[in-house]
């Protein structure tokens, strides 16, 4: 137990609160599970209030259980998507995005997570290739979208099996995959070559492909792609005219980010 004085609390201070994101908190890369007593132990909390606070995360999707085992769920990765939009995503993206769409004369998106949707959080079109216009707030199945096959890969293979139980898979066309198994080896592969194409499984005629947006821990917090019709771009030309410029374009957002976060640390 800490020995250090806790600073003042004001009178609108909620200690339940604090006490709830302690227990979010307390599990990591070296204590991805716990048992109640692991929480309690960690947290300083009683084995009863503990208890309290891991039903009621397990009741708002947070938290899993087996019975005895306690662990995070994919859903709260949507608190460190609403920081990042919050502190400044579509900004920092947009002129990138700009640049990107210009040098490829193509379509550009930057999304987040929201569930199993992706949600558009910057864009830049040309020609509207797709029967559904797409804006910022546009949602879309995670699964069939090369921007959600790359958010995906960036969950660790439990979160990832989580998603993959609770997560219908829709046949949008002929194209989509919706056998868990096999979408689930397509996002392992995403995972190994850092960027995802998807060809026509969201809507036929439309080729997308998509590269991660990493935070400074390396986390996986957006995704920007690039999409184009088949018609006119095979999926040679997809990796070889669009992939380049692509990846750079993810890694200046990416340095743009990490200086956006030194910047206020600093003030």
């Amino acid at each position: 137990m800490s020995t250090e004085a806790e600073p003042a609390r004001g009178t609108h201070f909620v200690q339940s609160l604090e006490r709830g994101l302690t227990v979010i908190r307390a599990f990591s890369a070296e204590r991805p599970s716990m048992t109640l007593s692991d929480v309690a132990r960690a947290t300083d909390l009683t084995r009863a209030a503990a208890r309290r606070f891991l039903l009621t995360l397990t009741d708002l999707g947070y938290v899993r259980t087996d019975g005895r085992l306690f662990s995070l769920t994919p859903r709260v990765l949507e608190l460190g998507y609403a920081y990042v939009c919050s502190a400044g995503l579509p900004d920092v993206a947009q002129p990138h995005l700009e640049d990107l769409s210009a040098r490829v004369r193509e379509s550009a998106s930057v999304s987040v997570l929201d569930g199993d949707e992706i949600v558009y959080v910057a864009r830049v079109a040309t020609l509207r290739i797709m029967t559904v216009a797409i804006t910022v707030g546009t949602r879309f199945p995670a699964a069939a979208t090369s921007m959600g096959r790359v958010l995906l890969a960036g969950f660790d293979d439990e979160a990832l099996d989580t998603f993959l139980t609770g997560t219908e898979l829709p046949k949008l066309t002929r194209h989509t995959i919706t056998d868990p198994a096999e979408l689930r080896a397509e996002v392992v592969r995403v995972r190994g070559r850092g960027y995802a194409v998807v060809d026509q499984e969201l809507e036929e005629g439309l080729r997308a492909l998509a590269a991660p947006v990493r935070d400074a821990c390396g986390r996986v917090v957006a995704a920007v792609n690039v999409s184009a019709h088949a018609a006119r771009s095979s999926l040679e030309d997809v990796r070889e005219r669009l992939l380049p410029a692509l990846l750079e374009t993810a890694a200046l957002i990416e340095a743009d980010l990490a200086s956006v976060a030194r910047r206020d640390a600093e003030r």
